[in-house]
C-alpha cells in the first residue's frame, strides 16, 4: 500500500485530462448551444462565464447528493446491524446526524467537505452523546485527497481541538468517489478489501482516523494516546460493516509542548505500527 496519511491518492493521468479538457471548453464553448452569437461577440456577452458560474454554484451549494449518500450507508448499517437507528440531527444543531449505537450509547456525525477548508473548524461536541466523529465526503474527483486529509488533520481540526478543548473521537473519510478512476483505492485494487454494493454506489472499506480520547495539554497531557477501534463505537461499528482491515486503521496522536511564547504541536499518523506523516512542531495559528 502506497504511504501518506491516506492510502488513496489523486489520479494524475485524470487531472491531465480534466486541464486539457478545461482549456478545450474555454476556447470552443462558442461553437456549443443554439445562442446564435459569433465568437467574438459570445465571449464579450459574459454568456460563457456566466454559464460557469452557474454550474460551479449548483455543485456546491447542493448537499443533496451528499445526504443521499450518507443516508444510503447509514441505512444500510441498520440494516445489517451494526448499530440500532439514526436520525438527521436537523440544521438548528451544530452536528448533522445522531446515531444510536447497539449498546445504546449515542454518537454524533458532523459532515464535512474535502477538508482543506475554513469549514472544517466549524463544530461543536454535543453535550449529550458518548462519542464525536466528523465524516470527509469530498467529491470533487480532482482534488488531492493526500493534501486535504493532512491539511485537515495537522492544519485545521489539531488547533481546534486544542484550543478549543473539543474531543473528536475521530475521522471518516469516504465518499462515492472513492475507488472510482478518480480516486483509486489500493486496499480493493490489490485485493485485500472488497467492496460493498448499496443501490447505486460500490463503494471500498472507509478510511478511519483514531484521534486522542483527551485534550493534550502540555503540562498534564502532552501527548495522550489515540483511542483504539473497540473505544469507538460508531468507528468500529463503520469499520466492521464494510470489512475494514485492521491494519489498514489510523492512529493519529497529537503531542503539544511550550515554544517561547507559542503552544506547538507535533501531529503523527500511523498506520499498521508505522509512521505514513509526522509533523515538526507547528505554532497553533487558528484560522
Amino acid at each position: 500500500m502506497s504511504d501518506g496519511p491516506v492510502p488513496c491518492e489523486k489520479n494524475e493521468e485524470l487531472e491531465k485530462l480534466i486541464v486539457e479538457y478545461s482549456e478545450a471548453l474555454k476556447t470552443e464553448a462558442h461553437k456549443l448551444g443554439d445562442h446564435g452569437l459569433e465568437e467574438t461577440e459570445f465571449y464579450r456577452s459574459g454568456l460563457f462565464r456566466g454559464s460557469i458560474e452557474r454550474v460551479r454554484g449548483q455543485f456546491s451549494a447542493s448537499m443533496r447528493e451528499k445526504r443521499e449518500f450518507v443516508a444510503a450507508i447509514l441505512n444500510h448499517m441498520e440494516d445489517h446491524e451494526a448499530i440500532r437507528g439514526w436520525e438527521s440531527a436537523g440544521e438548528a444543531n451544530r452536528h448533522d446526524y445522531l446515531v444510536e449505537l447497539l449498546d445504546g450509547r449515542k454518537a454524533a456525525i458532523e459532515l464535512k467537505g474535502c477538508l482543506d477548508g475554513n469549514n472544517t473548524n466549524i463544530f461543536e461536541r454535543p453535550p449529550h452523546v458518548q462519542e464525536f466523529v466528523i465524516w470527509s465526503v469530498c467529491t470533487n474527483p480532482g482534488a488531492n485527497p493526500r493534501h486535504n486529509v493532512w491539511s485537515g488533520i495537522h492544519t485545521r481540526l489539531s488547533a481546534e481541538i486544542i484550543s478549543r478543548t473539543q474531543i473528536v473521537d475521530g475521522l471518516i473519510v469516504w465518499d462515492w468517489i472513492c475507488g472510482t478512476l478518480g480516486r483509486p483505492c489500493p486496499k480493493v485494487d490489490t485485493g485485500a478489501s472488497s467492496r460493498t454494493d448499496i443501490g447505486a454506489y460500490s463503494v471500498p472499506p472507509p478510511c478511519i482516523y483514531l484521534f486522542p480520547g483527551t485534550v493534550p495539554s502540555p503540562r498534564n497531557n502532552p501527548s495522550p494516546p489515540p483511542h483504539s477501534i473497540q473505544q469507538v463505537g460508531i468507528l468500529r461499528a463503520f469499520h466492521e460493516c464494510f470489512g475494514g482491515r485492521d491494519e489498514d486503521v489510523h492512529s493519529v496522536r497529537f503531542e503539544v509542548a511550550h515554544r517561547g511564547v507559542d503552544t506547538v504541536r507535533t501531529t503523527t499518523i500511523e498506520r499498521s505500527g508505522e509512521v505514513v506523516r509526522q509533523s515538526s512542531p507547528t505554532p497553533i495559528q487558528r484560522r
